[in-house]
């Protein structure tokens, strides 16, 4: 009978821990999805939903003089590249690709590697006091690195 009873609890938590993480990866590839859908889509709301005001979003530059800096984007200038990058509706393919891998989900913390046609950006989320999965970190790359330069 102990062993029933034991064997109900097991089912029941495994199946509750199961479905919680069935709703954080929903929620985490939501919030991922807004950051991307708000540049094709020219929606900023979407961007102000999926991403925290403190986000930072960096990656490798070369400068014009060749020295290679670190190029840092913040949660304004995301918000301002979604109301304006793709309003001509010509930044990307007509269907663009859009694969998101979640590396890992931990309790309030998560990665994914977001790969969406020219570029990889991976990322740190987190889910926050009201329950809300945001982006907090972005470190990106093109897929070419001889696109990571401001020389003509």
């Amino acid at each position: 009978m102990n062993r029933m009873i034991v064997l109900i609890l097991l089912v029941f938590f495994s199946s509750t821990a199961t479905a919680d993480t069935n709703v954080d990866s929903q929620n985490v590839t939501r919030a991922v999805l807004d950051y991307i859908e708000s540049q094709h889509n020219v929606e900023p709301e979407l961007m102000r939903r999926g991403v925290d005001k403190k986000l930072a979003k960096r990656t490798y530059w070369q400068s014009k003089d060749g020295s290679e800096i670190i190029m840092e984007t913040d949660f304004d200038t995301m918000v301002w590249v979604a109301e304006n990058y793709n309003k001509e509706g010509n930044k990307f393919p007509s269907s663009p690709k859009v694969d998101i891998n979640i590396l890992d989900i931990d309790n309030r913390v998560a990665s994914v590697k977001l790969t969406v046609d020219d570029w990889i950006d991976y990322m740190h989320l987190y889910k926050n006091e009201n329950n809300e999965w945001k982006i907090i970190n972005v470190l990106w790359q093109y897929n070419d690195p001889a696109k990571h330069s401001s020389k003509p």
